[in-house]
């Protein structure tokens, strides 16, 4: 999953590592990794309790403990500022050859908030906190860390509303900004992850798992495969999954150069840098087009007997975002114009957890629409992955996909690795929500 359409492009960020090497992204133009010598550091942001209120209300104390406490992690105190409050509370501040602390106290509530911040590794955040919190007589203590400069060592995905999901890195093989969003491939617990704008786009994993996905049901309803457009999908993998299938052209169309490059260097599967640099050339079977996916689709005189459209998911919370304009009906019915006598068109679709599903019910109803109108149907995909689902389209009449799918799959060249002949009769079935609205 990847751009391929414009987007506003984000802050920049940053990087180091590879993977893949000798891919020659060498010289002026290529991704640039941060400087050692720019700030790197930990925010300590810490609450205290079960604090005695006369600790609390004594600032000579509170400065005495708050500098005693940084000495003793390694922190250099140069100054330090109290102010005691009428009725009660102070504030302290220090500061500090490696940046700054401050304590703020509430002797009514018998707690304290404390704020450590220190650059290098000279000095420990954590430990400076903990053992103020041993001097004041704290029974209570909780605090959490943030990481400012270098590379990232967490990743808070939105997952929905009021829900994220944290990612704690490991190694981080490259950080970039590419113009239109920011990339990040890091060691998980899912191994080798590619992130976009802080979104899990593939793992290495559970690619396999969504790449199938994506790409065998619909090559196995298509009524030939030899034809093939990809639009997005930037690691390489549904492009390289659709030749093993039988295409024998494959148009790859990304607006995202750079990711790209970043996919082939870093990632342990799909492109490599060697492969990618064939497609590129147009050597090969894949043919690599460096463009507007949307645009490259309503420009576009050719047909395809199999289309994949694998971006990241609709954002309907960013109305604005254009990213939607290529899940709009418009562009389904561009996308489904563009596909031969017998072919299908497939759609990265969302997640079909019932608590997060309301982009898959829109995609399920556009894609009814659409194929509807040519006497063809949507046909639900969903993965063992639960996070995932995908729909295709065929534009023709097929009462049980399931069956259709299955009953190809023995002559293809080459069988997929997660799904055998009950995976695709089972699989091909859309859940009863889904059935419920156009049934």
């Amino acid at each position: 999953m990847s751009s391929s359409t414009s987007l506003n492009p984000p802050v920049p960020s940053e990087g180091a590592g590879e993977l893949h090497p000798g891919f020659g992204l060498t010289g002026p133009d290529s991704p640039a990794l941060p400087s050692t010598s720019s700030p790197v550091g930990r925010h300590v942001l810490a609450e205290l309790g079960g604090i005695d209120a006369a600790i609390l209300d004594d600032d000579q104390r509170l400065r005495t403990d708050l500098a005693a406490a940084l000495t003793e992690s390694g922190a250099q105190v140069r100054q330090v500022v109290t102010e005691r409050f009428e009725p009660q509370g102070a504030t302290v501040v220090a500061v500090l050859a490696e940046s700054h602390a401050s304590i703020h106290t509430w002797p009514e509530h018998g707690g304290m908030h404390v704020d450590v911040f220190t650059c290098g590794d000279s000095a420990d955040p954590v430990a400076a906190v903990r053992n103020l919190a041993e001097r004041v007589g704290a029974t209570d203590t909780a605090l959490q860390v943030v990481d400012r400069g270098g590379a990232p060592r967490t990743v808070t995905e939105p997952i929905s509303e009021d829900l994220s999901r944290r990612w704690r890195l490991g190694r981080v093989h490259h950080v970039a900004h590419t113009g239109f969003q920011k990339v990040v491939v890091a060691d998980t617990a899912h191994g080798v992850t590619l992130f976009c704008d802080d979104e899990r786009q593939s793992t290495e994993h559970t690619q396999l798992t969504y790449h199938e996905a994506l790409v065998w049901p619909g090559a196995l309803l298509a009524r030939r495969l030899e034809r093939v457009l990809i639009v997005g999908s930037s690691e390489g993998v549904a492009s390289e999954m659709a030749v093993a299938a039988g295409a024998t052209h494959v148009d790859h169309v990304d607006i995202d150069t750079e990711a790209v490059r970043i996919c082939a260097e870093y990632l342990p599967y799909g492109y490599t840098p060697q492969s990618l640099a064939a497609a590129e050339r147009g050597d090969g079977p894949v043919r690599l087009h460096y463009a507007d996916g949307g645009q490259y689709v309503l420009d576009s005189t050719e047909h395809w007997d199999l289309i994949i459209v694998d971006l990241p998911d609709e954002r309907p919370d960013e109305p604005e975002a254009q990213i939607n304009r290529l899940y709009e009906e418009d562009f389904v019915r561009s996308c489904a114009d563009r596909l031969t006598e017998g072919g299908v068109l497939v759609f990265q679709a969302g997640s079909p957890a019932v608590w997060r599903d309301a982009t898959l019910k829109a995609a399920w109803q556009r894609f009814t629409s659409v194929f509807g109108e040519t006497g063809g149907r949507g046909v639900y995909i969903g993965c063992e992955e639960h996070e995932w689902a995908f729909l295709a389209g065929v534009r023709e009449p097929m009462d049980d996909p399931g069956e259709v799918a299955a009953s190809r799959l023995a002559a293809m060249p080459h069988r997929p690795q997660m799904w055998d002949e009950v995976s695709l009769r089972h699989r091909l079935v859309a859940p009863l929500s889904l059935r419920r609205l156009t049934g």
